[in-house]
């Protein structure tokens, strides 16, 4: 696979990422909340990686914007 086809690609596992980070979260067991948590950073990343790729710009800062927020809301939930 091209470089170019991988990074399309990345959109997929970027979102089930996403989707499993959400389950997670939802969560009331604070293990998985964390794991959530990990989870959404590691979508950030990935949806970031992709956006960059495709000049999704809006979709970079939008992923800084909701890392930040998911950084703050894990900090006030220890």
């Amino acid at each position: 696979m091209e470089n170019a086809e991988w990074l399309n690609a990345l959109q997929w596992p970027a979102m089930f990422v996403t989707v499993a980070a959400a389950w997670f979260v939802a969560s009331t067991a604070r293990t998985r909340r964390r794991i959530g948590f990990w989870l959404f950073l590691l979508s950030n990343l990935l949806w970031v990686v992709w956006g960059f790729h495709s000049a999704s710009y809006a979709l970079v800062v939008l992923q800084f914007a909701l890392a930040a927020m998911n950084i703050r809301g894990a900090n006030k939930n220890d």
